[in-house]
Parts: structure tokens; sequence; C-alpha cells
């Protein structure tokens, strides 16, 4: 099933999409829900992140083609970084540059793992139960400000401006990545196109190993990384990130107020 959150009404409700309407739930997305008998058109509504997450952890060189362009060894374990709170951004919303940095911002398309129950030191072979589907995520960064102070790393900063999480605009539970790719698109002109086969560490590894260092929450989304062709973007730009059987991701980048 494809999970979306949204407003409608002015509330903010919770539902399943089936073809171009919502069918909507009462109850716990992540617990006991049943349809409640409304239904509202896909153009009715306001597209909210499809959970919200306690935390969105990011990974670096996650993918093998990558890795070996920019002559990075592949890494023991994840590595992995924290994006804030503020940062969500559902699809439809505007990514808006920050007006405190005036450097280059760079999409990246990503596919999101979303918890969907309390995974604390969980086993490799138990990771795939506290999965409770995949969506499609634009890890949006400014680089610049990665390694601009040669003492201290600036990851917080670059990837937690509001706004560069983004993510949605469902949750697909019946998906396999295996088999999956990824595409994104820049003003409709492809410059991304990857194969989820290249990962280093798979959903599965990542759900065990972060696991094993911090409780995951249901909701809690994790991004498995990019790939090759990775650009920066201009404003008035539009990017969406499309996974078939999962969906599209769209949203236009704008200039800072």
């Amino acid at each position: 099933m494809k999970w979306l959150r949204f407003r409608a009404g002015g509330s903010e409700r919770f539902g399943a999409l089936a073809g171009d309407k919502v069918q909507a739930y009462e109850g716990e997305l992540f617990g006991e829900k049943r349809a409640s008998g409304e239904e509202f058109a896909v153009d009715a509504i306001e597209w909210l992140t499809p959970t919200r997450p306690s935390k969105m952890i990011g990974l670096w060189n996650n993918f093998r083609a990558a890795a070996e362009k920019n002559g990075n060894a592949i890494p023991p374990e994840p590595l992995y970084f924290i994006k804030g709170a503020n940062s969500y951004c559902a699809h439809g919303q505007a990514i808006v540059a920050p007006a405190s940095h005036d450097g280059r911002v760079v999409y990246e398309g990503e596919l999101a793992v979303v918890i969907g129950k309390t995974a604390k030191a969980v086993s490799l072979a138990d990771a795939p139960a506290h999965i409770f589907g995949y969506s499609c995520a634009n890890d949006v960064t400014a680089p610049e400000l990665l390694k601009r102070d040669e003492s201290f790393a600036q990851w917080t900063r670059a990837k937690s401006f509001d706004t560069f999480g983004v993510f949605g605009p469902v949750i697909e539970t019946d998906f396999d990545p295996a088999g999956g790719e990824l595409v994104t698109l820049l003003n409709g002109r492809e410059r991304q196109r990857y194969a989820f086969s290249d990962m280093i560490f798979s959903p599965a590894q990542l759900v065990s190993l972060i696991s094993q260092d911090m409780t995951l929450e249901p909701g809690d989304v994790i991004l498995c990384g990019t790939s090759l062709g990775a650009m920066p973007m201009k404003p008035g730009s539009s990017v969406e990130v499309i996974i078939e059987g999962i969906g599209r991701l769209a949203n236009e980048y704008r200039a800072a107020p």
C-alpha cells in the first residue's frame, strides 16, 4: 500500500493512495488503523511528509560507482549524519535557498527507508521486520560548507537548512529495493539514474548496524545515500526524484525570500 499524510479541510490526516483518490484512515499509521470511509481527490489535498520522524539519518559514500569515481575507499561500516527536524519538506513544497549562505545548493536523489517499529540492536535477519516501507528522498546539501572550516566538518549545517530534508510523496510497503533504480530529473532533464543493487550497505544492513548505535523509532527515516550525477540547482529549477513502484517526488527550488 501507498501510505501518505495530508491536510484537508484544515485537518491533518493519513490515508492510502488509490489512483487519483486518497482513502482516509483513523488510528495510528504505525499501529492499529481502520478506513474511515472518507475519500478525497488527490488534487484537493495538501501533501505532507508521509511521516514525522524523530530523526532523519543520511548516508555518505554508500554506492560503489560513486566511491570509485571520487577515489573513496569502501567503508567498513556505514558513514552517517543526522538532518535536523526543521529540514523536513514534503512533495510539492518549495525547497528554499538559505538566506545565510550564498554558495551552491545540490540535489541528491535517494531511497528512503521508513522504520515501522522500534529497532534497538536488531540482527540482520530481524531488520526487514522493522522496515515499514520505502519512500523517495532528496538530501539537499550546501556542499561548500562541509569543509569551509578545516578544523571542523560542518555536516549538520550543510545538510539541515530549512526545507533540505525532502521526502515523499508516499511510503510504499510493497517494494523490493534489490531490483529497483532511481532517476532524478532537473528541469525535466535526466541527471541521475542508478540501481540500488550498487549499494555498499543494503537497507536491512543499515537498519541493523545503525540500530546498534541508536534506537530507531517508528517513523524514523534512513536515507540510503546517493550515486553519481548530483549537481547544483538554480532558483526556479524543478527537481524530481522518481522510483518506479514508489512514486515521484517533485519540488521547486526557490531563492531566499
